[in-house]
């Protein structure tokens, strides 16, 4: 079922730049939540895609499919911008003191929305299939989740006790991570093909499916008879909107000037050097960190001249962080101090082990052998200096950051090759560990750091980020040591010892510290609400 405004908005969106002069002025108001919140309405998020499928498993639940995600489903716990956790659909849990085994005591009534219960059952079925997928049906396990998932016990209808093969302090965290959404049984159960019908995934959040259309659109409906919001969003019952509907439009010029116009509420990602300019003329802007890695290069030790460490230590010195902020973005972005992003608990500043310092750049390619030519491109046997970066189509300031980068190198005598791809492409030919892609560049959240162990190498089914396996000691022997840790205290040292390595080695090349999630937002919108992943929840939002 279509709202009524959608149709409209949708037929003005060609003429809304000829319209923008009529949005609102500086006299409106901030849209802060203040006043009295008011029931019903539509609001219209101009999106600037919106994925390639809807399996729940498989589906960029880390970027744009999120938003819709976050509204039709729920989470067992969630996990405000500080990486605080507390209860939602699991009320209360406890772990034994060797974080093995958890017990999750779940909040009885809860239904998705075809009526069936979110009880115990339902709940191990999320579990099984985000910690092994199903490959058999081309279903993916859910990306960071604990790899030491051993099985789940049903203990009553409100009781779930969860087993692991080895001390995993990151699991209750990681229920709060935008891949841990619950789905129905009925859903799990489908083939992929039709869990790839939007329709057909079953949630049990405040907003339903009403409908949607590939590669266009997605009109979310409320759920009149919703009534387990987390307490941290200090809202009961049901949504206060009517409708939400996600419009696909490309151009970020066309997204911002229909909310300028008022044929819009929310446009997403603009551009940050324009917001400042947005927030004089009385539009909300918001830039919401979320909890992760900061942005940067995951360097690819196998491919040459990057398995040579005076190399990867010259790309890391060789960046101006700070030319990247004063150029790409606005003074309310920061710098990176790590490669975890600093709201991050555990996260500490490393940023001495990356500062800028060309002079010693210089030095280390000079010892590595790399000789300046006439062309001020560095070469070494007959090979020049080579690197390909390829803008990452989830930040919509990646091509302008590499565009930056590549001229800081190639004063350093780098010659810098830059790729961009749309999503669909960039998923399918930009992948970490390939051959051609030496420098991956990482826009990931996570909700735990114990669980970036997982990603570093090989170990325990890793991701193996830096094409090492398990090839280097230290690595192997600190992230171990980081997974298998058994309480917040005995890890702390650990972690930061794991980032100043990681960094000195120039595994990673941190950028800045990272706001994947931009918003330009019409002042008649109040009370809308970012979790630890950035993400806008639009359930406690109302239109004034």
């Amino acid at each position: 079922m279509k709202t009524s405004r959608a149709p409209r908005m949708i037929a003005c969106l060609a003429a809304v730049a000829a319209l923008a002069a009529c949005g609102p002025g500086a006299g409106a108001n901030a849209g802060d939540g203040s006043g009295t919140p008011r029931q019903g309405g539509d609001v219209t998020f101009l999106i600037d895609s919106l994925g390639d499928t809807w399996i729940p498993n498989n589906s960029a639940i880390s970027s744009f499919q999120g938003h819709i995600w976050g509204h039709v489903t729920d989470k067992l716990v969630y996990v405000d911008e500080n990486g605080e956790v507390s209860p939602w659909i699991a009320e209360n849990w406890e772990q034994n003191p060797a974080a093995t085994e958890f017990t999750l005591r779940l909040r009885k009534g809860v239904t998705f929305s075809d009526g069936t219960p979110l009880d115990a059952a339902a709940v191990l079925a999320n579990l099984d299939i985000w910690a092994k997928g199903d490959p058999a049906r081309g279903i993916n396990p859910i990306g960071l989740f604990p790899k030491t998932y051993d099985h789940a016990e049903v203990v009553d209808a409100a009781t779930v006790r969860v087993f692991f093969t080895a001390p995993t302090l990151g699991f209750i965290p990681t229920l709060g991570y935008h891949g841990s959404i619950l789905i129905s049984p009925k859903t799990i159960a489908l083939p992929a093909q039709q869990q790839a019908d939007l329709a057909n995934d079953i949630g049990s959040g405040p907003f339903v499916v009403a409908s949607w259309k590939e590669g266009d659109s997605v009109v979310l409906r409320k759920r009149p008879d919703y009534d387990w919001a987390p307490a941290a969003l200090g809202h009961r019952g049901p949504a206060r909107l009517d409708t939400i509907t996600y419009k696909l439009v490309a151009e970020p010029s066309v997204r911002t000037a229909a909310v300028q116009s008022g044929q819009a509420d929310v446009a997403y990602n603009p551009s940050p050097q324009e917001l400042a300019s947005f927030k004089e003329q009385g539009f909300t802007t918001a830039t919401p960190r979320y909890l992760g890695f900061v942005n940067g290069y995951a360097v690819n030790t196998k491919v040459a001249p990057f398995d040579d460490l005076k190399v990867r230590q010259a790309l890391q010195h060789g960046i101006d962080r700070q030319e990247i902020i004063s150029t790409v973005y606005t003074d309310g972005w920061l710098p990176a101090q790590s490669l975890f992003q600093s709201n991050v608990p555990g996260a500490t500043d490393r940023s001495a082990d990356f500062a800028h310092d060309p002079g010693r750049a210089n030095r280390l390619l000079d010892e590595a052998g790399w000789a300046k030519g006439a062309d001020g491109v560095r070469a070494k046997n007959g090979q020049q200096l080579k690197l390909t970066l390829y803008a990452n189509p989830y930040l919509a300031t990646s091509k302008a950051v590499d565009e930056l980068v590549a001229q800081q190198l190639g004063e350093l005598g780098f010659k810098v090759d830059i790729q961009a791809f749309d999503v669909v492409t960039y998923g399918e030919r930009v992948k970490v560990g390939s051959p051609s892609v030496a420098a991956y560049e990482v826009t990931r959240s996570f909700i735990d750091a114990g669980t970036v162990a997982g990603v570093l190498t090989d170990a325990n089914k890793g991701e193996n980020w830096f094409g090492l396996g398990q090839g280097d000691p230290k690595l192997v022997e600190l992230a171990a040591g980081v997974a298998r840790a058994q309480s917040v205290e005995a890890r702390a040292p650990l972690l930061d010892e794991l980032q100043g390595y990681v960094l000195r080695q120039g595994y990673f090349v941190p950028l800045t510290q990272i706001v994947q999630r931009v918003y330009l937002q019409s002042p008649k919108l109040h009370g809308v609400t970012y979790n630890g992943i950035a993400y806008a929840n639009y359930y406690t939002a109302w239109l004034g």
